[in-house]
C-alpha cells in the first residue's frame, strides 16, 4: 500500500449556541491577543450578530477580493507579517475559510476558522483550494498542520440561503463517491482507510435521510435535529474522508468534471457543490453506474441539484463547449485519473457528458 499521511481533524471543534461567546476565552489559552479577522462583506453582516464584545484580544478586519487566490494570499501575507498578529480567523464560506488557511500555513500562524455557510468541508480540512482572479480552478494545497479551532454557530448557518445548503449537501454527496471508486478495489484497508470509507457511507446515508427535514428546518427558521446532521456531515464527515483517507478520500471524478466547468464562464455563477453534484453524475456514467443514477435523480430533483449542464446556466450546449470542458477536466495532474477505470481521455469524458445531457432531458 502506498504511505499516506493522517489529517484526522482540527485541533478544538465546537458546534453549539452561542458558541461565538467563547472565542476570546479560547484564543486567550492559545495565548492568541492579536488577531486579523478576514471575511467577505456578506459573511461579516451574518456573523455580526454574534459577534461578542472583546476586552482583552485586539483586532482587525480585512474584507478579501472574492476569490483564493495567490494575490490575495500574497495581500494578507504582508498585513499578517507586517503587522505581526498572532493568528487569523476566517469568517465565511470555504473560499474565506481556505484563504486563512493559506495565509496561515505561509506565515506560521494558527488559524481560527468561523463558518457562515454549511456548504462544503473546508472548516474541517487543512487544505486550499487555489482559483486565478477570474474564478478558474488552478491546483489544491495540503498543509501539515490542521486548524486550531472551529466554532460552529448553529443559528447563522441556518439563515444563511438554502441554496448553500443545498450546494454542500451536493459536495458532501460526492464524498461517497469519489472514495468509494478508489477504496472498493482495496482488500486489505488500514485502519485509517476503513474509518475514511465508513465516513464516506456515512455521508451518503446522512444526506439522503436527513436532507430533506434541514432544509425544513431552513424555511421554517428552528433548528433541528436534522439541520445538525446534515451541517456536520458537511463539515466533519466530509472532512474526515479526506483527513484520514488521504488521496484515497479526497477527490476524484466529481470534482475533476467541476474544475472543467470552470472554463465556462456560464457556470461562473453556479456554486461549487452544485457542479461537484453535476460532476457525481458523470463520474457515475464513466463507471457505468446507470443504476445508481436512476437512484440519485429524484434526490436530485427534490432538492434542486443540477442534472444537466442548462441547470448550471448553460443554454445551449456544443459538442465543442463540452469539448473543452472535457480537456480541463482530463490534464494530466486532474483528479479524474485516479478512478482504476482504465484510461481517461477528453474523449471519454465528452462522450460521458453527451450521454448523461441526452438522458436527462
Amino acid at each position: 500500500m502506498a504511505v499516506f499521511s493522517v489529517h484526522g481533524a482540527p485541533s478544538e471543534y465546537i458546534l453549539k449556541e452561542n458558541v461565538l461567546d467563547l472565542l476570546e476565552s479560547k484564543l486567550l489559552e492559545r495565548d492568541l491577543r492579536s488577531c486579523l479577522v478576514v471575511h467577505g462583506n456578506k459573511s461579516w453582516e451574518a456573523a455580526k450578530p454574534y459577534w461578542p464584545r472583546l476586552k482583552e484580544v485586539k483586532m482587525q478586519e480585512y474584507t478579501y477580493g472574492g476569490e483564493c487566490s495567490f494575490a490575495e494570499i500574497e495581500r494578507v501575507v504582508q498585513i499578517v507579517e507586517t503587522q505581526s498578529f498572532d493568528a487569523v480567523i476566517g469568517i465565511g464560506g470555504g473560499k474565506v475559510l481556505d484563504l486563512v488557511k493559506a495565509v496561515c500555513n505561509q506565515t506560521k500562524r494558527q488559524s481560527i476558522l468561523i463558518p457562515t455557510l454549511p456548504s462544503n468541508c473546508s472548516p474541517w480540512t487543512p487544505l486550499s483550494v487555489i482559483y486565478d482572479e477570474t474564478g478558474a480552478f488552478i491546483r489544491y494545497d495540503i498543509y501539515p498542520v490542521c486548524t486550531s479551532l472551529v466554532l460552529v454557530e448553529p443559528d447563522m448557518l441556518l439563515k444563511a440561503p438554502i441554496e448553500m445548503l443545498i450546494a454542500g449537501i451536493g459536495d458532501t454527496l460526492a464524498k461517497w463517491y469519489e472514495a468509494d471508486v478508489q477504496m472498493a478495489v482495496i482488500e486489505n484497508k488500514s485502519v485509517p482507510l476503513q474509518i475514511s470509507h465508513y465516513a464516506a457511507g456515512q455521508c451518503k446515508d446522512i444526506l439522503l435521510q436527513h436532507s430533506h427535514g434541514a432544509l425544513e428546518a431552513v424555511k421554517s427558521g428552528a433548528v433541528n435535529g436534522d439541520f445538525i446532521k446534515v451541517t456536520e456531515a458537511i463539515f466533519m464527515l466530509g472532512g474526515m474522508v479526506g483527513g484520514y483517507g488521504d488521496h484515497y478520500g479526497r477527490i476524484a471524478g466529481a470534482h475533476a468534471i467541476h474544475n472543467g466547468l470552470t472554463v465556462l464562464e456560464e457556470t461562473h455563477d453556479a456554486l461549487h457543490g452544485d457542479k461537484v453534484a453535476y460532476g457525481i453524475l458523470v463520474q457515475l456514467v464513466l463507471e457505468n453506474k446507470w443504476t445508481e443514477i436512476e437512484i440519485l435523480r429524484p434526490f436530485y430533483e427534490k432538492l434542486g441539484l443540477p442534472l444537466s449542464l442548462k441547470d448550471l446556466g448553460v443554454e445551449k450546449v456544443t459538442k465543442s463547449l463540452v469539448a473543452a470542458v472535457a480537456e480541463k477536466a482530463t490534464v494530466a495532474q486532474e483528479s479524474i485519473h485516479v478512478m482504476p477505470i482504465g484510461e481517461i481521455s477528453a474523449e471519454r469524458v465528452k462522450e460521458a457528458v453527451l450521454e448523461l445531457e441526452e438522458i436527462v432531458k
